[in-house]
């Protein structure tokens, strides 16, 4: 048996946070993604080797079936390796002839970006193993890592795509057109490092019974930049997506602390202060990027599926 394997990157452009509350949130697949191959081997062991996109090995291990099906806990310098167990014991459950087999699995992970661009390292993954043990890649992620799930509908889908969870917390999925006219205007910045969010991800919880009215206005906002006419008009509906989200989390928006000067829009993408940020801007900003220490820019053409 010899399989590959292979899901997209994501970037989530509207409804960060929010889309948990249920927001329309807009969320685009990217060029660069993961792949997995899986052969068998004659014991029944699993040998697993993930590589960075400069083909460097960033994570490897081996595990017994038993280590899976019994959830062993290995020791907190093994962290990596512990969350593997527990998304390989839940696949388990969902499909139990994964570790039914009489022989065993050679695994090697590929990412098609550095690791720490954040593009969905761990989303690429469960959907690779759902695609490989067909089984539910939803629920995979909600029984380990956890989260809205927009992540793996940009793994499984190769244009852009609104996301939204209904009242029962199940997802609703959209392949939406998104081909703006002012794309060339679009760039996509990398920040150099992620930043802990836990402050954000607390005053956020502590909101909870005031999000009704904001959650439908980031609502509007996703379906009014689906038909947006200009960079104009979408400036406008970025700016005002930015005062939302900083009034909610009580934080300033990243243009105010680390871009003031700028005179195009920067947008956070995702969960605010690292990874990457959305720049807007009449003129090209690498320049001035540059300037900063950032070294790291791309073009939409350079980073979106289309």
């Amino acid at each position: 048996m010899n399989k590959t394997f292979y899901s997209n990157g994501k970037l989530l452009i509207t409804g960060e946070y929010l889309v948990l509350n249920g927001a329309k949130a807009l969320a685009l697949p990217t060029k660069f993604g993961q792949s997995l191959r899986v052969s068998s081997i004659p014991n029944k062991i699993i040998i697993w080797t993930s590589y960075d996109a400069d083909k460097s090995i960033w994570f490897e291990t081996e595990l017994t079936f038993n280590d899976i099906v019994s959830v062993k806990n290995f020791d907190d310098a093994h962290l990596i390796k512990n969350t593997l167990v527990k998304i390989l014991h839940q696949a388990n459950l969902q499909n139990p002839n994964f570790l039914a087999s009489e022989t065993g699995y050679k695994i090697e992970t590929e990412l098609t970006f550095p690791r720490n661009w954040g593009l969905g390292t761990s989303s690429t993954l469960i959907n690779n193993i759902a695609q490989w043990l067909q089984i539910d890649a939803f629920e995979l992620l909600r029984k380990s890592f956890g989260g809205s799930g927009y992540d793996i509908a940009c793994a499984q889908n190769n244009s852009a795509i609104t996301y939204q969870l209904d009242e029962k917390e199940q997802a609703i999925v959209e392949v939406v057109d998104f081909y703006p006219k002012y794309k060339e205007n679009i760039y996509f910045v990398y920040l150099n490092k992620k930043q802990n969010s836990r402050h954000a991800i607390q005053n956020y919880m502590n909101k909870q019974q005031f999000l009704t009215k904001k959650t439908a206005t980031i609502s509007e906002i996703t379906n009014r930049m689906l038909v947006s006419p200009n960079l104009e008009i979408t400036i406008d509906l970025l700016n005002h997506h930015e005062v939302i989200l900083s009034d909610i989390l009580e934080m300033e928006t990243v243009k105010e602390r680390l871009f003031p000067d700028f005179k195009g829009t920067i947008k956070s993408l995702g969960a605010w202060g690292g990874d990457f940020v959305m720049v807007l801007s009449k003129e090209n900003p690498t320049h001035y990027f540059h300037s900063k220490g950032y070294e790291t820019i791309l073009t939409y053409d350079e980073m979106i599926l289309v």
